[in-house]
């Protein structure tokens, strides 16, 4: 009688973690595929043609698309209407304002640079991007100190 008391226990309980499994990963899949907007998905696919590794997610009210174009890393943000709001093309530290390094190197003294990016807003405006550990600095063109933004 023990014996069978333990085994419905065990049977019990491996048929409830398999449920409780099974809809945690119903909801990790149902949140990785959010409904993307199709006004931004052909916005993208005209003015992105060959881009590979395509990869959206949701950012905020918006919709961000990273992916690989012409061997480089970029994302463009686009809003639910499928207007483009900027780019992002990761570059080298050497394609950064020498005054954007300058400063970084004077204000983060021993702190070590995960990426840099150049931003292109939608109105043409170029915002260069220093990526730290949980934050971003961000510059203006000519490498002038814009702020500090949480990542």
């Amino acid at each position: 009688m023990v014996n069978l008391f333990i085994y419905l226990k065990t049977y019990c309980m491996k048929k409830l973690l398999l449920f409780v499994c099974l809809i945690l990963g119903i909801t990790v899949f149902a949140q990785k595929n959010k409904q993307i907007p199709e006004a931004a998905k052909n916005a993208f696919a005209k003015s992105f043609t060959g881009a590979t590794n395509v990869k959206w997610d949701k950012e905020n009210a918006d919709f961000e698309v990273d992916f690989k174009l012409d061997g480089k890393e970029m994302s463009a943000l686009y809003d639910v209407k499928g207007n483009l709001k900027e780019t992002e093309e990761a570059v080298s530290k050497d394609k950064l304002p020498a005054a954007a390094l300058t400063y970084f190197n004077q204000q983060y003294k021993n702190v070590a640079i995960k990426e840099t990016a150049k931003i292109t807003k939608a109105n043409k405006t170029i915002v260069y991007e220093i990526g730290v550990k949980g934050k971003d600095i961000l510059f203006d063109a000519n490498g002038k100190f814009i702020e500090e933004a949480k990542d």
